[in-house]
């Protein structure tokens, strides 16, 4: 009888155990992910230009200041350098 107990536990334990994992189990899952927009925001550069600028000036004064140093030194041969000359007899 004994062996009658044992075998009809272990069935059954095979059975419980046979008949938990033929279960079905279903997850529904749903993801929904929310882009927001980006937000493009234009760049301000500021380039420093003065060397080339202050080349630039200096360049155009150096031609004036030339040709005035020019004007000068062609006036005074002209005139003689000793102004004795004023117009007047």
């Amino acid at each position: 009888m004994m062996k009658l107990r044992s075998t009809a536990l272990i069935g059954a334990l095979l059975c419980v155990a046979a008949l938990s994992s033929c279960t079905k189990h279903e997850i529904e899952t749903k993801s929904q992910v929310e882009v927001a927009p980006i937000e493009v925001k234009p760049i301000h550069i500021t380039i420093d230009v003065n060397l080339r600028v202050e080349r630039a000036l200096d360049d155009v004064f150096k031609d004036i200041d030339q040709a005035e140093a020019q004007r000068g030194q062609g006036a005074e041969q002209e005139s003689g350098g000793g102004g004795e000359d004023n117009g007047q007899k």
